[in-house]
């Protein structure tokens, strides 16, 4: 999509021994279940629409290309070429729209979640099982599992703040 899917997916061969490129397999798909374009997701969701290739996209290189397959036209960006040029936000990891999306579905699916709502409760999960789930998080999730991590994490109260770099000794 934007050089970031990898290259043996794009040349996949299948059991039957037919070779399909996944990344325009994922486009084609899109554009047949009637998924709006970038641009009119955004509008969708209330949000500022890119006027230029170049306000999508702060690579000026990417920015061209982008334009140039899709023929001058910003309306005609794919929904998820858009997702992934655009610029995050400072210490993000996706695109402000990905994000509210995320956020939107993240929250539906944790009311939705009978042990996070009505069944979370100790006749379910026992007096011992709600405090491991109080007293722990992702980060000590993480460590339990992997702690060579513990250098990155040191100082950490989130798993999803930004890890220390640390070099081998």
């Amino acid at each position: 999509m934007l050089k970031n899917f990898p290259r043996f997916l794009q040349q996949f061969t299948r059991p039957d021994g037919a070779v399909i490129d996944l990344a325009t397999t994922d486009i084609v798909r899109i554009r047949e279940l009637g998924v709006p374009r970038y641009c009119q997701f955004r509008r969708l969701l209330h949000m500022t629409v890119p006027r230029t290739f170049a306000e999508l996209c702060e690579d000026p290189e990417l920015a061209a290309e982008i334009e140039e397959i899709y023929g001058g036209d910003i309306e005609q960006v794919d929904l998820m070429v858009g997702l992934y040029a655009e610029k995050r936000p400072t210490g993000f990891a996706f695109s402000d729209t990905a994000f509210r999306i995320f956020i939107l579905m993240a929250s539906r699916r944790l009311n939705s979640d009978r042990f996070f709502t009505r069944d979370f409760r100790p006749e379910i999960y026992s007096p011992a099982g709600l405090q491991w789930v109080r007293d722990n998080d992702m980060r000590t999730v993480l460590l339990r599992h992997f702690p060579e991590l513990r250098p990155a994490m040191r100082g950490l109260d989130n798993a999803f703040a930004p890890w220390k770099r640390v070099t081998e000794a």
